[in-house]
């Protein structure tokens, strides 16, 4: 079994009200979070500071985007330098509805992420390719393209967390299935081997981000190199929430099979 700390991450995207929102961190609040798990949600903006006040401090709080420098006449953007001002520690970048609804580039992705490194944020660096383009066996070509624009601004690998998310399973209810999902997670750490080191590849935490929920992230959590989760709808129910945050006692318990 590895050392990689499990690391689940919660992306409420654009859902919540301030009653939602207080339900739902009361069920965080309530519900237990295992020791060797590191635990980070990402709300909309507007609530990021509601929540930094009330949810409990074992919790990390994420914001789901940022600009790539320090601010100044960038209307409707946030800078890493305000995110942190408020306390949050992570930034999702590179999320597959950035990059197809936004039209955000590998360019300004890696921009981005970089910015958010150099001031001491932690950075989901998310990939995934398109059913079209896993039907065309284009996996790892997509992966590994994505992967090289993170590679040509980012200087130091080790607050990273590389997000794997298949395209055809956000939102969809299709999910890989653990072989599908541990096959592309192996390649992914070969190619950080081959372009980075063997040492940055080892530690760094390649997360599944398609559709995992409470029924299936045990089975997932179970393969060696899927070392925890980014959450979608799941992440907007607590106890569900909880439940794949404790997928990290099937990873204690070793590899599948």
């Amino acid at each position: 079994m590895s050392n990689r700390t499990f690391f689940v991450g919660g992306n409420w995207k654009c859902n919540g009200t301030r009653e939602s929102i207080k339900k739902l961190v009361e069920e965080l609040n309530f519900a237990t979070i295992e020791k060797d798990c590191e635990v980070v949600v990402a709300p909309p903006y507007l609530y990021i500071s509601q929540v930094r006040k009330t949810l409990k401090d074992e919790i990390q709080v994420a914001a789901q985007n940022s600009w790539y420098n320090k601010g100044g006449a960038f209307t409707g953007e946030i800078s890493p330098d305000m995110l942190k001002d408020v306390g949050v520690k992570w930034v999702i970048q590179g999320h597959s509805e950035r990059r197809s609804i936004i039209g955000e580039s590998d360019s300004m992705i890696a921009k981005k992420s970089q910015y958010c490194l150099s001031q001491g944020l932690g950075v989901m660096a998310c990939i995934g390719e398109s059913l079209a383009e896993r039907d065309a066996n284009k996996t790892t070509e997509v992966c590994f393209n994505q992967l090289s624009g993170y590679l040509a601004e980012v200087k130091d690998w080790k607050n990273v967390v590389v997000a794997y998310e298949p395209v055809w399973a956000i939102g969809t209810g299709k999910v890989a299935t653990p072989q599908q999902a541990q096959d592309v997670h192996l390649a992914i750490r070969g190619w950080l081997s081959d372009k980075l080191s063997p040492e940055i590849a080892a530690a760094t935490r390649i997360i599944y981000g398609g559709s995992a929920n409470a029924s299936n992230c045990h089975e997932l959590a179970k393969m060696p190199d899927i070392d925890g989760f980014l959450v979608g709808g799941a992440a907007l129910k607590g106890p569900d929430f909880a439940t794949i945050c404790g997928a990290c006692t099937s990873k204690r318990a070793g590899p599948a099979g």
